[in-house]
């Protein structure tokens, strides 16, 4: 018997409905975010989510799905990324035992054999083709800004026509427009065409409050206070001309560690020893202890 798949909640009605269910599953938006997502979601289009490292973008999608009770597939860009790897792909040596097969039957007719190759038997679905098979569904193209203009060309037409065509099997339509979240750090600028598609958001790291909320959220032992000296440190970390600013997911490392440690506060002799969690390169990890800032902000008044 075939296992019946649980209904999806249904769709929020306004933004402050999805905000609503994006903080029942962790992720806490801010109003620009949430109005975002949801436009997205009304309109059938895109989400283009650009911004530093660590701001939430990734996560975002996988909040997304989660709130609204959908799959979620993953497109992880890098540079050289074709259609073999995005769309789909034919399974070569599946098809080549295949072939053997037929021939130790016996006779082998060619055209009949070259067709039952180029089946749906032998094809290898890649993201975008599940997302379109699959929807409704979260698809999350990730740092498209890795990929090469000829892949943006390719997303381009494939969020254009929510359809692909294969030669071989004919076109393949989605009933429902996928909902697609991209991401972009921006190392390169994307080109206009793919952002015109989109709608466009661009995502702040969390002011204090938000970002001691994330933190208790998600680390419910973490103190109050604690919560606000880790952020308030990483706030002033950002605010440092480092190789790696540290994004929410190095505030949560930093508190995972800190507890670890049994703290419920942060000093300055603490700080410096477990900045690792939080810095990445020994050149930030040199400039933020020279700059003084964890002595700043151990030193600083919190209440709780």
């Amino acid at each position: 018997m075939t296992p019946v798949e649980p209904a999806a909640p249904p769709e929020p009605a306004t933004p402050d409905d999805l905000a609503a269910a994006l903080d029942r599953v962790g992720y806490l938006p801010d109003d620009g975010v949430a109005t975002a997502a949801f436009l997205a979601l009304r309109m059938r289009r895109p989400l283009f989510c650009e911004g530093e490292p660590g701001t939430g973008k990734t996560s975002l999608a996988a909040a997304l799905a989660t709130a609204l009770g959908l799959p979620l597939l993953r497109l992880q860009c890098h540079e050289g990324i074709d259609a073999t790897q995005a769309l789909y792909d034919w399974d070569f040596p599946r098809q080549l035992l295949h072939l053997r097969a037929l021939e130790a039957a016996g006779a082998v007719d060619a055209e009949a054999a070259e067709a039952s190759l180029h089946t749906r038997r032998f094809l290898l679905a890649r993201p975008l083709l599940q997302a379109l098979e699959r929807a409704p569904c979260v698809l999350l193209v990730d740092e498209v800004d890795r990929a090469d203009d000829e892949f943006e060309a390719l997303l381009l037409e494939v969020l254009s026509e929510n359809a692909v065509t294969i030669p071989e099997l004919g076109r393949i339509a989605a009933d429902t427009p996928p909902l697609v979240v991209l991401t972009s750090n921006r190392t390169r600028d994307v080109h206009d065409a793919l952002k015109r598609r989109c709608l466009y958001h661009w995502l702040e790291h969390p002011d204090l409050t938000r970002e001691v909320a994330i933190l208790r959220r998600a680390l419910p032992d973490v103190t109050e206070r604690l919560a606000t000296r880790v952020a308030t440190a990483v706030r002033a970390l950002r605010d440092l001309d480092l190789l790696k600013p540290p994004g929410v997911a190095e505030s949560l490392d930093w508190a995972r560690a800190l507890l670890a440690l049994g703290r419920t506060d942060l000093d300055t002799a603490t700080a410096a020893a477990t900045l690792g969690a939080v810095l990445k390169y020994r050149e930030d990890t040199r400039r933020a202890l020279a700059s003084g800032v964890l002595d700043r902000v151990a030193g600083s008044a919190v209440a709780g």
